[in-house]
Order: structure tokens, then sequence, then C-alpha cells
């Protein structure tokens, strides 16, 4: 893993709510140790309303609702030849089938690359991702998913290089150019996955799959453990997105005063 992604991870994770909780709660035991009774009873308080509210189911739904309805399913299309499924997380426990040992959202990416790809003649599927903590790419182990679900080895591109989506984007413009492709994802982590891909003037057609979003939830939920990590999982997504979106701005002013500056110096 790069200096750069451990340095993104780091940040990010201030902006989760596992991060938030831990900070907060970090800071209350820091003025309890310092004997400032009153602040530390406030960064406590504060602690058990952020770990309540991150465990509420329907705020969790709401959250997720408004990054996944942003794409709908997608419709095949004959013209497209390329589907690229974005990498997420794996094992390598032998223990484990290939289908188990590959993350739910992982596993859903390459089956909806799969059924993609049986329904689009002649086309070839793109898999990417590096090892991570492990010794195997999460592009080889999401490819032996496919293989596995009948999929030729030759209707098959795998780049095992890419560490996070900008990379991934970056191969994949390429092989495919300017021409239009399926980007297959994660319904949550879509939009900015589509922002990326657009800033490198690609044309993706969205799949999204992996939803988590409930139309029929009810409001009296009590608090789980399951809706915080569900909640995690969303806000590494928006945090993300956030940050991109941050980061194309600071670009576009940074280009738009450059220009500006080098008209004037031809000017004078």
């Amino acid at each position: 893993m790069s200096f750069g992604l451990l340095v993104k991870k780091f940040i990010s994770f201030f902006f989760e709510p596992i991060g938030i909780v831990i900070t907060l709660l970090l800071l209350g035991l820091y003025f309890l140790y310092t004997k400032r009774v009153y602040r530390a009873k406030k960064f406590f308080f504060g602690t058990i309303l952020s770990l309540l509210f991150f465990s509420y189911p329907p705020f969790a739904n709401f959250l997720v609702s408004g990054l996944e309805n942003q794409y709908p399913k997608c419709e095949y299309r004959d013209e497209i030849k390329y589907i690229h499924v974005l990498g997420n997380g794996h094992t390598t426990d032998k223990s484990q089938p290939i289908s188990s040992q590959i993350t739910n959202d992982g596993t859903k990416r390459v089956l909806e690359g799969v059924i993609l790809h049986r329904n689009i003649p002649d086309s070839k599927i793109i898999f990417t991702g590096f090892a991570g903590r492990t010794d195997t790419p999460n592009a080889i182990m999401n490819a032996k998913l496919a293989f596995a679900l009948g999929v030729d080895e030759n209707s098959t591109i795998v780049n095992p290089q890419p560490e996070d989506t900008r990379e991934e984007a970056k191969f994949t413009k390429t092989v495919v150019g300017e021409k239009p492709f399926v980007l297959v994802t994660s319904a949550s982590h879509m939009p900015r996955a589509m922002m990326l891909f657009e800033s490198l003037g690609m044309h993706p057609v969205a799949a999204p799959t992996a939803f988590y979003k409930d139309d029929d939830i009810s409001w009296l939920k009590a608090p789980s453990a399951h809706a915080f990590l569900f909640q995690h999982l969303q806000c590494m997504s928006m945090s993300a997105f956030f940050m991109q979106r941050l980061k194309q701005f600071f670009h576009k002013l940074y280009v738009v005063r450059f220009l500006e500056v080098d008209k004037v110096e031809k000017l004078t």
C-alpha cells in the first residue's frame, strides 16, 4: 500500500462514524485525565449521542438513499463492448469457497458484470484492484469468481496494479479511450466513480449494484450495530465523494487564476 493511500485513509477516518465516536471518546478521557470534568462530561455525552445517532437505521437509510437514487439500473446496450468491474475487498482464506472470499459488495459487482457480459455480445470484462493486505490482487480474485461462473478467460482483461478508483479509471482509459463502456460498482460508490471517470474525459454508462436502501423501512427502529456498520460504509463513500468535489473545485480555481495571470503577463 502506497504512502499516499495511507494518508488518504488516515484523513478519511476522522470523517467516518467510528472515527468521530473514537475521537470524541479520547477527548473526553483527556479532559477527565486533566481534571476538567465539565468538559469531559460534554464529550462523553457527545460520544453516546453520536453512537446512538449513527446506529439509528432510518437515518442510515436516508443517507444512503441520497447516493443510491442517482443512477438507475443498467439497460443492455449492444454497441458497448467493455464492462469495467471496480475492485472491492477480499480474503485469501483457502478454507472458504471463492464466493465467500470476496466481500458481499465485491461478489455483487462481479455477478452484475457477468450478467451484463452474457447479455452484451462479444463484450469483455475489465477487472482491476490491488492485493491490499493479502498476497493475491483483488482483480485476480474477482476474475476467478467470473471464471467459476462460466466466463471465458479470453473475455477478460485483468490489471492487479490500481490501488484506488482514480488509478482504475486511468488504466481503463488506455483500453477504451473515449468510447462508451459499462461501469459496475456499488450503488453508493457510483456517484464518485462516475465523477472520477468523467473528469478524465471518459464516457461511462452506470451499472449500479449492491443497493442497501430500503423504501419500506419504519422510523420506529431501535439503534443497532448493523446500522452503525452500514452507516460507516456509506460515510466512507460520502466523504470520498465530497473530497473529490473539493479537489475538483480547487483545481478549477487554480486553472482559472493561472490563465488570468498568463493573460495579464502577455498584455504587459
